[in-house]
């Protein structure tokens, strides 16, 4: 069975609704063979990590950054999993109140630096979650758990 690791900081009801989006999306009817992991950013390891086969990361965007969760995730895990985990599809979420590009290009410099490959582009949310917001979502998690189906 492979592994979908949600590495997640979420911080608001809007975090919460984005995040159950995207887990809903993971355990979609067709995808089997998916065991789905959740862990809090600071709870989750690098053995987390090296027991994932895709890995989903949500963040909200603070002062134009990830958050100090998700930031304190990627300091603890980067360099044990710096060599073993190249190649590791992810994929991510971010919600903002008036802009994300900043967490999305802090994100995405970590994950290239660690040589991991993006499954699709992020799914980002400013202010309020709309319908189209949370289709995003919901397929971010459900594309990235059928990347690994068996």
């Amino acid at each position: 069975m492979s592994r979908l690791l949600i590495v997640h900081h979420t911080t608001s009801p809007t975090l919460r609704e984005l995040f159950e989006e995207v887990r809903r999306g993971a355990a979609a009817d067709g995808i089997e063979g998916v065991d789905v992991v959740t862990r809090p950013a600071l709870a989750a390891t690098a053995v987390d990590v090296f027991e994932a086969d895709a890995i989903i990361l949500g963040t909200p965007a603070n002062i134009g950054y990830m958050s100090g969760a998700l930031k304190h995730f990627f300091d603890t895990i980067y360099y044990p999993c710096l060599e073993e985990t190249r190649r590791l599809p992810y994929a991510l979420y971010v919600h903002g109140n008036n802009d994300t590009t900043g967490a999305v290009r802090a994100v995405e410099s970590i994950a290239t630096g660690l040589g991991w490959e993006r499954v699709r582009p992020p799914a980002t949310v400013t202010g309020p979650p709309g319908k189209d917001d949370l289709e995003s979502c919901w397929e971010l998690g459900a594309t990235v758990a059928a990347t690994i189906s068996a």
